[in-house]
């Protein structure tokens, strides 16, 4: 994997950038390993929905968060020197404020290592 192209969409993600964090992301899934592929995906999908919910295609969001969510779940804490478990209590979060109409809770990626 592109660990600094990996690393520059998180940070675009962690800013609020959710569109270009997609393109950073899905450039790093073009050549990543097939292993990777679907985390990746998972985390670009996550990245979609949320640029979805900024424009106000609340639909979009909530399925592309769902699918996100089932392409992350089956890798473990620390994968990629992401930390998951905060990752998917917060996409639990933002599904649960997009079926109540309330504010999404601030986005964040973080790293195992700081």
């Amino acid at each position: 994997m592109d660990r600094e192209g990996f690393r520059r969409g998180v940070a675009l993600f962690n800013s609020c950038h959710f569109y270009d964090a997609h393109e950073v992301l899905e450039d790093v899934w073009r050549d990543a390993p097939a292993e990777e592929k679907r985390f990746l995906q998972g985390l670009i999908q996550v990245a979609v929905a949320l640029h979805h919910h900024l424009r106000g295609n609340l639909a979009g969001a909530a399925s592309l968060l769902a699918r996100g969510e089932r392409n992350i779940r089956s890798y473990p804490e620390g994968y990629a020197g992401i930390k998951l478990k905060p990752l998917r209590e917060a996409i639990a979060a933002w599904r649960s404020a997009l079926d109540d109409g309330a504010p999404l809770p601030p986005p964040r990626i973080e790293f195992c290592d700081g």
